[in-house]
């Protein structure tokens, strides 16, 4: 099943149910004037026009709701046709994406499909849509308007070097030293309420935009530098300003 063969073959109705609404409204309009002037003759005869565009839309109506109950919605989830076809619209329109069926990343975004109920989740917002192109449409959409947001690199970079300052208290490590930022982020949203509001994929955003930004400093002065990990599961997957993917596991500041 491909939801673009259902899109083509409904679009003929579709055209005919907007000319009809179109007609309908210019002879309910020429009604009107008819019967304010008494124009009887006239009258009869446009309403009967209309009621013979009444039944075709009503017909075209009628295929088109045929169709839609007999579209496939639970199959279409649970064969991984939706999750095919919204992969080839990002690859087709340049939308990174990592993971595997039902779970996705498209950065900064986490897209889950969930076949038993048919729907699409945006992080944890549901979406209402079957439709692979629309929906990654949206998700490039939302990429761009996050991205055109304004964004204070280095007032960023200090409140990261508050929770660094913290972390190597808490964590009785040296100064300079490496700090995972997964720990970091547990310091900038310690409790889960907040980290709903600011869940870890916005901070691994923001420490993309720092990381494109080309600033490496804080506004005191302090120095910083991202590095990695060998440890699974520690680094923060982000893409730099070329689209590629990058993994930041620590940061360390220093003077």
């Amino acid at each position: 099943m491909n939801y673009e063969d259902f899109y083509q073959d409904l679009q003929p109705m579709q055209k005919n149910v907007k000319d009809g609404l179109a007609s309908l409204q210019k002879l309910f309009k020429g009604v009107s004037r008819e019967l304010e002037s008494g124009d009887v003759k006239n009258l009869a005869k446009d309403l009967e026009a209309m009621a013979q565009m009444v039944s075709t839309v009503s017909e075209s109506v009628d295929t088109m709701k045929t169709a839609a109950d007999g579209f496939d919605a639970k199959g279409y989830f649970e064969s991984g046709e939706f999750a095919e076809q919204m992969l080839a619209v990002c690859a087709e329109k340049g939308v990174d994406v990592r993971g595997e069926f039902p779970v996705y990343e498209m950065f900064p975004y986490r897209v889950k499909l969930d076949p038993e109920n048919q729907d699409v989740y945006l992080d944890r917002k549901k979406v209402q849509c079957m439709r692979p192109g629309s929906f990654v449409d949206i998700v490039k959409n939302g990429q761009e308007k996050l991205n055109k947001a304004s964004f204070n690199a280095v007032a960023f970079a200090s409140e990261l070097a508050d929770a660094y300052d913290l972390a190597v208290m808490k964590y009785n490590r040296q100064k300079n030293s490496d700090i995972y930022l997964t720990n970091l982020y547990k310091i900038l949203a310690p409790m889960s309420r907040f980290r709903k509001d600011y869940d870890q994929q916005s901070f691994a955003f923001d420490l993309a935009r720092l990381y494109i930004s080309g600033i490496e400093e804080t506004k005191n002065g302090r120095r910083f530098q991202f590095g990695p990990s060998r440890v699974g599961g520690k680094a923060i997957r982000i893409l730099d300003m070329e689209g590629k993917e990058q993994f930041l596991a620590t940061i360390r500041f220093f003077e």
